[in-house]
């Protein structure tokens, strides 16, 4: 939720072939903030502090998830629905919490945090195991696929925290500045051959390269021009494209048209190449293991009072079919209310959705580019603010 590249002579892609299927594929952890909601008129309301949840959930069989776990954890609906990550062993999660409640008179308010929860999946049941400090209002983050580096997008700050990861030992070992405070750094991902990142700079509506030698990162003073407010990205799992969801008007539905814009990675250097008009409002978005398909989440007024005349009682969640270095909008699907979260089974058949109005995660079932609502209804212990499987 918005409210409050290259050096060298090669490009950056490269395929990852079986890099598809493992551990990490068995589990998918879900964000439930139950700070925020809307009353019946659309206002922005504050609840009691306290009651927010991870879930944790076994994928082994994609067409019927099941919770397996419900861990108490602060986390947030403010900032793109990829703020929490599983390393590819899918033993330790990392939960990045943007912002945190201050004591106001009789209620409170928010303030941004700087605080990133590392969980252990596999104690029974999972439990938080440590507490790092990053950047101001962690929001969007990635990890390498060795599993030995994550990257966290600072959003009031303009940085990107650096940690390094050795089993159950975590340290932060470098700040990357890639912008300003203003710019909104709200996302972050990382190329499969873990040589490369790239960080949205939402309100600067730009996509900063950066580069990964070792444990080593650095900005490489480029940036690539993308659509209004790019707030979300991911990169396909051969290394060729990046997308960006690019959400407009500032992070919030106001009707109109918006685009996923389309990163050729292989050329040197990177440069944006489309963009795909989809509905008003995309940010949550996650590709395919496949790399065939991509989804774009829209909230298409469903957040919004129903005199507004773009409201819409759902969200939409739109197909983009990806053929080489050519993406093309396949048409949608109508889910619930004000949906963010979205991640792909690990055999690529099926997409998870999150409504964060709603309380709840629908399973969609993708046959080729056709996405079909399976009608199943999976009720969350919270609201869905966040969610992500498998390779960041």
């Amino acid at each position: 939720m918005r409210s409050l590249f290259v050096t060298g002579c090669a490009g950056i892609a490269i395929a990852i072939g079986g890099m598809l299927s493992g551990a990490w594929g068995q589990v998918l952890i879900v964000g439930n903030d139950e700070k925020q909601a809307w009353d019946e008129n659309a206002k922005p309301i504050l609840r009691d502090p306290g009651k927010d949840t991870l879930s944790v959930l076994d994928i082994s069989k994609p067409e019927a998830p099941q919770i397996t776990a419900t861990v108490p954890l602060i986390n947030s609906v403010v900032g793109p629905p990829t703020n929490l990550a599983v390393t590819p062993a899918g033993d330790i999660a990392f939960v990045a919490n943007s912002v945190e409640p201050v004591v106001q008179g009789w209620g409170h308010r928010l303030e941004p945090d700087n605080k990133v929860f590392m969980i252990d999946l596999k104690a029974s049941p999972p439990s938080v195991i440590g507490t790092i400090t990053v950047g101001k209002q962690p929001s969007g983050m990635a990890i390498s696929p060795k599993g030995d580096l994550a990257l966290v997008a600072n959003r009031a700050d303009g940085t990107i925290s650096v940690l390094s990861i050795k089993g159950k030992d975590v340290l932060v070992t470098d700040t990357v500045t890639v912008g300003s405070g203003p710019d909104q750094v709200s996302a972050v991902a990382i190329t499969p051959d873990g040589k490369h990142a790239l960080a949205t700079k939402a309100n600067a509506n730009k996509v900063a390269l950066l580069s990964i030698e070792g444990q080593k990162v650095s900005y490489d003073k480029r940036d690539l021009p993308a659509g209004i407010f790019p707030y979300n990205i991911a990169v396909t799992p051969d290394g060729k494209l990046a997308l960006t969801a690019d959400t407009g008007n500032g992070g919030s539905s106001d009707g109109n048209a918006d685009t996923v814009s389309v990163i050729d990675l292989e050329a040197n250097p990177p440069r944006v190449i489309d963009h795909i008009t989809v509905g008003d409002s995309p940010e949550g978005l996650a590709i395919s293991p496949k790399g065939d398909l991509a989804v774009a989440v829209e909230a298409a007024g469903s957040n919004m009072p129903k005199s507004a005349a773009f409201y819409h009682p759902g969200g939409t969640v739109t197909a983009l079919r990806i053929d080489g270095k050519k993406v093309t909008n396949a048409g949608g699907v109508k889910v619930g209310a004000l949906p963010e979260a979205v991640a792909f089974s690990p055999d690529g058949q099926y997409v998870y959705v999150g409504n964060f109005i709603d309380g709840d995660m629908w399973v969609l079932r993708v046959d080729g580019t056709q996405l079909t609502d399976t009608t199943q209804r999976i009720k969350l212990p919270g609201h869905p603010a966040s969610m992500r499987s498998g390779p960041q």
